[in-house]
């Protein structure tokens, strides 16, 4: 396996290591790197991927001047190897929402992670990362993006998710191939919130959606955003009406 390295946004970068072998047709693992003056690096790999992430990070910085580890959520493929991290990189902290930190990060991590506030902006020196809690989109009650706010650069964790290897970023659609991910997978924790915690997201406007699996989308961001929102809540409403719950809903 290799892992690219792309710039996908000023000073964002996408480290791409695509793992044929994950039914079907094989699916990228991508990490980002925010290269401020205290780098931030959202997602880190499974533990097995943690020397070609970190030779990645190498040829765009020492990795031991790591100052931030983020994460969509807690899931061996976000934060598999943070305590690798912490270990090489010795001012290194993990920054989550406070969910993520009271139910799994205080125990998890070698060092006292910080708990970020719904809106609170880390000043990396030349970039902003801003968190915003979005619990159970696409799934964990603990998930949480970050937006780099002078990028508009809007890293979705787990949304969007697609199969297959494609470019680094794109242009094209990727609405239809997150739904087809979804008919495949079922991995997103169907909630009545979905919609509109999604369309929240289209009010950044970002200018690009940096994908955990799949390309860095460049096109119309507020529109993609938009278009999943009616995608899940059509998923919702299904699922509850086979459920016999939408009725009584309507109903009260």
């Amino acid at each position: 396996m290799q892992t690219s390295i792309d710039e996908i946004a000023d000073g964002v970068f996408r480290l791409s290591t695509f793992i044929p072998q994950v039914e079907p047709g094989g699916l990228a693992f991508n990490q980002f790197l925010i290269r401020g003056e205290q780098p931030l690096l959202f997602h880190t790999g499974m533990r097995g991927l943690f020397p070609l992430v970190r030779d990645a990070v190498a040829k765009l910085m020492p990795p031991e001047r790591l100052r931030w580890i983020s994460f969509g959520h807690y899931e061996a493929d976000e934060c598999g190897s943070m305590n690798e991290w912490l270990a090489i990189a010795p001012e290194a902290q993990i920054a989550h929402g406070m969910t993520a930190v009271g139910v799994s990060l205080n125990d998890q991590a070698n060092r006292a992670p910080r708990a970020l506030k719904h809106g609170e902006v880390l000043d990396l020196g030349g970039k902003r990362a801003r968190y915003l809690d979005t619990p159970h989109v696409p799934h964990g009650w603990e998930a949480g993006l970050i937006y780099e706010e002078t990028t508009g650069a809007l890293l979705c964790g787990d949304l969007f998710t697609q199969y297959g290897q494609g470019p680094a970023t794109t242009e094209s659609d990727i609405v239809g191939a997150a739904i087809a991910s979804e008919d495949i997978a079922n991995y997103s924790a169907l909630n009545p919130a979905m919609g509109a915690t999604l369309r929240k997201l289209a009010e950044l406007k970002p200018r690009t959606l940096a994908l955990m699996h799949g390309p860095s989308f460049t096109g119309d961001c507020e529109s993609a955003l938009l278009a999943l929102a009616d995608d899940y809540d059509r998923r919702a409403r299904a699922k509850m009406r086979e459920l016999g719950l939408l009725p009584k809903l309507e109903a009260a």
